[in-house]
């Protein structure tokens, strides 16, 4: 049995990923964009938050980065640092630690964003309160809401999305083998389950006989 919540769950809040922002053309490295962003669950794929964001990265070193959700209107510091192979490689600065991080969070109830340090033993991620099940179970529903969320898809009309028009074949198929493992540790579940009925429940024919 999965143990029981004392925590706020991490990955039922909000969630800012600067490098997926990137990939999606929410904020354009080097220059200057407004985007609107949506957040949904990830497990039900349903609606939970939607908003602005605003990121200036026109200098090379430092940019701003802004969030506007409802009331909550927070400004964030961006820095890049020099990649060993080449390029520059762009981080929030936590507004409450102001340390380099890729991922901010804001969990049920919080009213800023913050990296997960700062959110302590207040929360805890979704995999620390599950069992192996609830993890395949939640491991398809995050594949499916990402593929859903870059391609425009309706959640209720796929299971599995077909590949985004801008995601590379070679992304998409990692996807795909990432769900068959799922469905397959859940398919395994349910044999094992069936099995366990069968061993309690149906006579052997010796002790018939």
């Amino acid at each position: 049995m999965p143990r029981p919540r004392q925590r706020v769950c991490l990955e039922s809040g909000l969630k800012l990923d600067l490098n997926q922002l990137a990939r999606r053309g929410l904020i354009q490295l080097g220059g200057y964009r407004t985007s609107n962003i949506s957040w949904r669950d990830s497990y039900s794929g349903e609606h939970i938050a939607s908003g602005t964001i605003s990121s200036d990265m026109t200098d090379a070193e430092e940019g701003l980065f802004h969030v506007q959700i409802g009331s909550l209107a927070q400004w964030i510091k961006l820095v890049s640092l020099p990649r060993h192979f080449g390029g520059r490689q762009w981080y929030f600065v936590c507004p409450d630690l102001n340390c380099r991080v890729s991922v901010l969070w804001m969990p049920p109830g919080a009213r800023n964003f913050a990296c997960r340090q700062k959110w302590g033993k207040q929360v805890a991620y979704a995999s620390q309160f599950s069992t192996p099940i609830d993890r395949a179970h939640e491991g398809k529903a995050r594949i499916k809401s990402r593929l859903c969320s870059i391609g425009g898809f309706d959640p209720a009309a796929w299971e599995l999305p077909p590949k985004p028009r801008w995601m590379r074949w070679p992304t998409y198929n990692r996807a795909v083998e990432k769900f068959d493992h799922y469905e397959g540790r859940l398919n395994e579940s349910l044999l094992a389950g069936m099995a366990k009925i069968v061993e309690r429940y149906v006579v052997p024919y010796d002790a018939v006989s």
